[in-house]
């Protein structure tokens, strides 16, 4: 079914443009890369979009099985995540009220009967933070200033916009605003809750807006640079989505390889914490913003992208971590 699913999307000029880069940059023919695209996409689950951005025409067999590839990426939320629970996650005004010892900031859900809570909530902000009940690739997200657009006229027209979800905006540590100062750069901290009902975090990267951006997100120029996940240190060079790499900030130039996160014991015991409020969903991509004083959560993400696993070196193996996943669902306390 995965496999039919998959041929009917097939997008033949992205597939055309594909197989030209991995050509170009192997020096490989194309008919050669198209049947080892095929081959890799039956043996690993990886799709065209995954072989060319994870390299594997550089690999061998025994790297290429490391990879988190879509296939693999999709078995490990289904198993992992029942879709029951969903809701805690889809739904940002329903995680702001299940998660809310942990977000360090006030919020209002508003509807078309609740204007008089709206102008209050506003009456006392410079600004606010306002979101679609189910933003994605931080799509219709909106930092707003108070008193540029009357109360009522600003009420309509986020409902008109379905921007439901009204947040304080999140502060930041001044170490997090030295890497650029414009967005909130967050952490993209992921745990795998084991059969035995222990909580691993697996992967962390440093998530940084460019360009003076509001928004640190990869859909929006944003760029991300692994975390080593026990020191919190920034270990290898940041990348965007055009398959560029930075080993400084482009804005900021700020240089990125060894920065050290703040605060990344108590990010560590947020995560793990949080994890322990909903144990039904196994495999959670948690989006943390460092306060100037102590980490909140600004959201999580029940389906987290294989984007983020791209060949982080782990244990000094060059390859993907899928032997860090299979540790972690085995962990016993």
């Amino acid at each position: 079914m995965y496999t039919l699913k998959k041929i009917f999307k097939i997008d033949f000029e992205k597939l055309s443009s594909k197989i030209n880069i991995c050509s170009e940059k192997s020096n490989k023919s194309k008919i050669r890369i198209f049947i080892d695209m095929i081959i890799c996409f039956i043996l690993y689950g990886a799709g065209y979009v995954d072989y060319e951005f994870f390299d594997m025409y550089k690999l061998n067999r025994k790297e290429r099985s490391t990879l988190i590839t879509i296939r693999k990426n999709n078995n490990y939320v289904k198993k992992l995540n029942p879709k029951e629970y969903w809701k805690y996650i889809d739904d940002k005004a329903l995680f702001n009220e299940k998660f809310k010892k942990y977000l360090n900031r006030e919020f209002l859900k508003i509807d078309k009967d609740n204007f008089s809570d709206f102008e209050k909530f506003i009456k006392k902000r410079d600004e606010i933070i306002v979101k679609p009940i189910d933003a994605t690739c931080g799509t219709g997200i909106e930092k707003i200033k108070i008193g540029e657009e009357d109360s009522k006229e600003l009420f309509d027209r986020l409902l008109h916009n379905n921007q439901l979800l009204i947040e304080d905006v999140a502060k930041q540590h001044k170490d997090m605003s030295k890497l650029h100062a414009s967005s909130v750069n967050t952490l993209r901290v992921v745990t795998i809750r084991s059969k035995y009902g222990v909580t691993s975090i697996i992967a962390a990267v440093c998530r940084m807006g460019t360009n003076n951006n509001v928004v640190d997100n990869f859909h929006s120029d944003g760029i991300y640079a692994p975390l080593d996940v026990n020191t919190g240190k920034i270990v290898g060079e940041a990348f965007d989505q055009y398959r560029k790499y930075y080993t400084k900030h482009p804005t900021t130039n700020i240089k990125l390889l060894g920065y050290q996160i703040p605060e990344w014991e108590a990010v560590k015991k947020l995560v793990i914490d949080a994890a322990e409020e909903i144990k039904e969903l196994g495999y959670i991509g948690w989006d943390v913003c460092i306060g100037p004083k102590e980490p909140c959560l600004i959201e999580a993400n029940q389906y987290p992208g294989h984007v983020l696993y791209k060949m982080i070196n782990y244990n000094g193996v060059y390859g993907g971590i899928d032997p860090i996943f299979k540790e972690a669902l085995n962990k016993r306390k």
